[in-house]
């Protein structure tokens, strides 16, 4: 004759997991992933976003300005139209901090600059506290390949990024390629970035 467990023996377990659970109650995740964490920017072995813009624009046909003694500043094609700021965020911030609440993906950069997007489908509007009131947002989706995030990003001029983020190194290191198509340019920039866990 087998026996069958009284019910009223899981309860305390039970009370427990609806404790857990119960609004208000904040439940702590068993384990981060390993993507996670604060990434800082290896300037020595990534690629030069200024040296990949170049190539671009020569690639479409065009001219670079003449260097003075052959040297310039670095960064030197950061900034100009606001819906240019994801693609200047994703090629010169050193800092990039990312969270993961699946299937919900965060990723935080300078100045407060922020992304939140999905791996299940759905889009996501960039938020950096508020800068998009008025016009057209920025977007992004993502997509698990193995153990590679990729994702896909449209800011507001209409152009694209396609985004590949890898560990290296025993999770110690994050390569992330990208390919970046500003509407205004005639060619994809293509570089890769190399971050350091902080």
């Amino acid at each position: 004759m087998s026996h069958t467990p009284h019910p009223r023996r899981h309860w305390p377990t039970l009370l427990l997991v609806l404790a857990l659970l119960a609004p208000g109650q904040s439940v702590v995740r068993a384990q981060e992933h390993p993507l996670e964490g604060t990434w800082i920017a290896n300037l020595e072995l990534s690629d030069d976003p200024d040296l990949a813009v170049e190539t671009a624009i020569k690639a479409a046909g065009g001219k670079v300005e003449r260097r003075w003694f052959g040297k310039a500043e670095r960064g030197r094609y950061r900034g100009g139209p606001a819906e240019h700021e994801l693609y200047d965020r994703l090629s010169y911030d050193n800092t990039l901090r990312i969270a993961l609440d699946e299937p919900e993906v965060w990723m935080g950069y300078e100045d407060g600059f922020e992304r939140v997007f999905h791996t299940d489908g759905r889009s996501q509007s960039v938020g950096a506290s508020q800068h998009y009131e008025e016009g057209e947002q920025d977007f992004s989706l993502a997509a698990w390949e193995g153990e590679v995030l990729a994702v896909e990003g449209r800011p507001r001029d209409g152009g694209f990024t396609l985004e590949t983020y890898t560990l290296e190194e025993g999770g110690q290191r994050l390569r992330v390629e990208l390919e970046i198509r500003p509407r205004s340019f005639g060619a994809t920039i293509r570089m890769v970035r190399i971050y350091n866990r902080q």
